[in-house]
């Protein structure tokens, strides 16, 4: 391969982006305005849950439970209702979405050494809210049952025992926030979105304006085409995802706990992948319209729904499992999450990005042999 013919073609597409600065700033501001939507929208934290109460008692051990959960900002109190009638109203209509039902002799039996019970009537629709749901409402019962029992106690004298004291210490996201989570997964979906679209349009520019059979006759082999063609977005792909760091730190306080030179050469190997897909997506479409369509669905739907991004691989069935293994994002994921968030070193990782060196050269192979071949047919 030749640097200088190399050089020159890089050179020529750079002048083709400034020149249409519309495509420049969207390429440059619209990965950041993806992560501010898709880091608010895409959050699995669920606070100010609204909540009526049906209490049966209306006595101060009822009215204390009642005030323990609408001290957190996890339970909003919207109501009481009268009668156990009103209950499937108020879940029908999504007033609220749980009912919680004190019974007439709560107190009494709590006090009279029985099981005095709560029931929760959640809304079950959504599945994911309706666990964490449960989750809130189990933790509140257990730490006002707490209470009340340490009173009781102390008032006969004796001293609370807890045979085992259960303090769980998380690592790496001490307050549980899942934006942390998703932003890395947003970051490679973003990346790998932008890098094979504009890549695929770049080459496939060439074909509609008829200035690639003048590039076919010149002595410029389909390897520094390629190469030349595609560095440019890479470059500007690495600036990208500068920004989407700076804007996860200004925006979501997500901080990289790792190595910043391990997650450049990381970015680095993740966007020549990305790009290679660009790249074949070019060589089999005729039109930018096409281009567009095949890089969007070959990167959007995998990266998204493939990737570990929002649903748990280790979840799905074996033969899904295995192909997620086409989307490249499934692998950056895991290296983004364990640089940023966990910060390890290259031994965690090596495995991931060998896949990723292996990925592009596959597809950068396959590419460059389709592109010969419909050249010697031409």
């Amino acid at each position: 391969m030749n640097l200088k013919r190399i050089r020159a073609i890089a050179k020529k597409e750079f002048k083709h982006l400034f020149r249409d600065i519309r495509m420049l700033l969207i390429l440059l501001l619209f990965p950041v305005f993806l992560l501010g939507v898709f880091g608010y929208a895409v959050n699995f934290d669920v606070h100010h849950i609204k909540i009526v109460v049906y209490d049966e008692e209306n006595s101060k051990v009822s009215r204390e439970f009642i005030s323990s959960l609408t001290k957190s900002t996890y339970f909003d109190l919207v109501g009481y209702i009268s009668n156990d009638s009103q209950i499937k109203e108020i879940l029908n209509e999504k007033k609220a979405q749980c009912v919680v039902v004190i019974p007439k002799d709560f107190s009494r039996k709590f006090y009279s050494k029985q099981e005095a019970k709560i029931q929760y009537l959640i809304d079950g629709v959504d599945g994911n809210s309706a666990n964490i749901i449960q989750f809130y409402s189990m933790a509140a019962t257990q730490a006002l049952n707490a209470k009340l029992t340490t009173e009781v106690l102390s008032k006969a004298g004796v001293k609370s025992f807890v045979p085992i004291d259960f303090r769980p210490i998380f690592w790496f996201n001490p307050d549980l926030k899942s934006t942390r989570f998703f932003i890395p997964g947003l970051i490679a979906m973003i990346l790998i979105i932008t890098a094979a679209v504009s890549v695929s349009l770049s080459l496939v520019r060439e074909k509609e304006r008829g200035t690639i059979e003048q590039i076919n006759v010149s002595s410029i082999k389909s390897s520094e085409l390629l190469i030349g063609k595609t560095l440019p977005y890479v470059l500007l792909a690495l600036v990208n995802a500068a920004m989407i760091l700076i804007a996860g730190y200004i925006l979501f306080d997500v901080v990289v706990k790792g190595s910043y030179l391990l997650l450049f050469l990381s970015t680095l190997i993740f966007l020549i992948a990305s790009t290679s897909i660009g790249i074949l997506v070019s060589v089999v479409s005729d039109s930018q319209q096409v281009a567009f369509s095949i890089a969007t669905m070959v990167t959007m739907l995998p990266s998204f729904i493939l990737s570990g991004f929002v649903f748990p691989i280790e979840s799905m069935p074996v033969i899904i499992q295995v192909i997620t293994n086409i989307t490249p994002a499934k692998f950056f994921i895991n290296v983004l999450r364990a640089i940023v968030l966990r910060g390890v070193g290259v031994f965690a990782i090596w495995g991931q990005l060998l896949y990723l060196i292996l990925y592009a050269s596959v597809l950068l192979g396959a590419a460059i042999i389709i592109y010969n071949k419909r050249e010697v047919r031409e």
